[in-house]
């Protein structure tokens, strides 16, 4: 079914929805295979080369590469689409009468929006797509070159969530939560990849800035890789909320991966997403958060805050863990180089679109969700 979203009207109210960003063989596969790819859950969405829609799915303990089979557009997404939840359940059916969208994610290459969102009613995962002139569509899992790549060898840590997934120059890499001692993994799979390969977990260790101890168990919540001086990094946030950076280059199979935190944002807090951008010349990381301490301090109108950090904090080498920066001191901010994105309040759920917008799921004053368009700050 494919409905306009500008023309959807009517819908009855939901119930309780939630929000929980041709070929692509040669750069993405080494081997690849078509069919019906067998995905149990969604936990998350990211993209690799060539528009390749990577699927982080817990209960198969693997990540799914899947050719979209979507070109190079110039069209982007404008303006406001309203109650976008009530939209994309239209579209789906009438049975449907409650969703959660677990993320989205846009397309580098056509500027579609992807939502991965589970029915409420048999719990069954789908990819729903919202194209620049706002018409829904299903991207159906079901005849479509794909590569599966497995969390973990046979025998491995029992996987309970993928976290985060994304690409990483020559590797895929995800955030991973375990059923062990070390609940706390990286998935890290080199590229060009094998259908029905398996990566690599890395235990991950964290100095956890606002605990002062070192900690295995908490996963990370969101992650972003970058390069610095030729190496390649993945950064992650956690809860509570240390922004920590990990090395992913020459990592020997099954090995420990230890963590510096450059940055603490502050106590009761969830980092959701996070990317870089460049504005006036300058490199920022902005990352969207959910405070779960709103009612009793909040940050502002919403629990759901975002805040904009200079990316040149991720190359801190000395003031690490132990003396990470921190953003707060006190009620007041601790320095100039991270700041609260007022303009940013209310959103849940965020990707970038193009060099200077961004594509954001946000929280209404009614609490209802809508769909929009916003400057990088």
């Amino acid at each position: 079914m494919r409905t306009s979203m500008w023309g959807v009207v009517g819908l009855a109210a939901l119930c309780g929805w939630m929000v929980t960003a041709g070929s692509a063989d040669g750069a993405v596969f080494a081997q690849s295979t078509h069919g019906k790819p067998d995905v149990k859950s969604i936990d998350v969405i990211g993209f690799g080369p060539e528009g390749t829609l990577l699927i982080g799915d817990g209960r198969s303990a693997a990540i799914f590469a899947v050719s979209t089979g979507e070109g190079k557009s110039t069209a982007k997404p404008r303006g406001t689409i309203a109650d976008v939840a009530g939209k994309l359940v239209a579209s789906i059916g009438a049975k449907a009468d409650c969703i959660e969208i677990l993320d989205l994610a846009v397309h580098p290459l056509s500027n579609t929006v992807y939502f991965a969102v589970r029915k409420q009613d048999d719990k069954q995962p789908i990819v729903l797509t919202v194209k620049p002139d706002g018409t829904i569509g299903d991207f159906y899992l079901v005849s479509v070159t794909y590569g599966r790549v497995a969390l973990a060898p046979a025998g491995g840590p029992a996987v309970s969530r993928v976290t985060d997934v994304a690409w990483a120059d020559d590797k895929l890499v995800a955030g991973v939560g375990a059923n062990d001692a070390f609940a706390s993994k990286i998935f890290v799979a080199q590229t060009p990849l094998r259908h029905d390969a398996a990566g690599e977990l890395h235990a991950a260790e964290t100095f956890h800035v606002q605990h002062n101890k070192w900690e295995t168990k908490s996963p990370m919540s969101t992650i972003m890789p970058f390069t610095e001086n030729g190496k390649t990094y993945v950064a992650g946030a956690f809860a509570c909320t240390p922004v920590v950076k990990y090395p992913l280059d020459s990592l020997s199979p099954g090995a420990q991966v230890k963590g510096k935190s450059v940055l603490e944002l502050g106590s009761g807090n969830r980092p959701l997403d996070m990317f870089t951008y460049v504005k006036d010349g300058k490199e920022y990381v902005l990352s969207n958060t959910f405070r779960f301490h709103h009612e009793r301090r909040p940050f502002g109108p919403s629990p759901y805050w975002t805040v904009r950090f200079d990316r040149d904090l991720l190359d801190e080498e000395e003031n690490v863990n132990e003396k990470a920066l921190f953003r707060l001191k006190g009620n007041e901010p601790a320095t100039p180089k991270v700041v609260l994105v007022e303009n940013y309040h209310g959103v849940r759920q965020m990707d970038r679109l193009g060099e200077s917008e961004a594509v954001v799921l946000r929280e209404t004053s009614d609490k209802k969700l809508e769909l929009a368009i916003l400057p990088l700050p």
